[in-house]
């Protein structure tokens, strides 16, 4: 897998979708063609990536603003285990210092 696919994160977001769907999370990031959002879900193999400015653009067409999920999904799913590593130690430490509640 080639590490060097996600140049750069620039946003990454959880939604809970509902009441009863799935929840996923929404990543907007850069590689080394233009940004593009990939949405993933818990489940493996469940990866979607458009092409943001083909987004803007209201085009969605399979073949023409449909990439692999596959060649995404371990980098992105990287991004996402280091963001909430993150989350939660910034909230852990909140706690020490007495800014949070157990």
């Amino acid at each position: 897998m080639n590490t060097q696919l996600l140049k750069n994160i620039v946003n990454l977001a959880h939604h809970r979708n509902g009441i009863c769907g799935a929840p996923f999370y929404a990543v907007l990031f850069n590689d080394s063609e233009s940004y593009k959002l990939g949405i993933v879900f818990d489940s493996p193999y469940h990866v979607a990536i458009l092409d943001f400015d083909r987004l803007v653009l209201s085009n969605i067409t399979f073949g023409e603003n449909s990439y692999r999920g596959d060649l995404y999904e371990a980098p992105l799913r990287a991004a996402i285990a280091e963001r909430m590593q993150h989350l939660e130690s910034t909230h852990h430490q909140s706690i020490i210092r007495g800014g949070g509640q157990l």
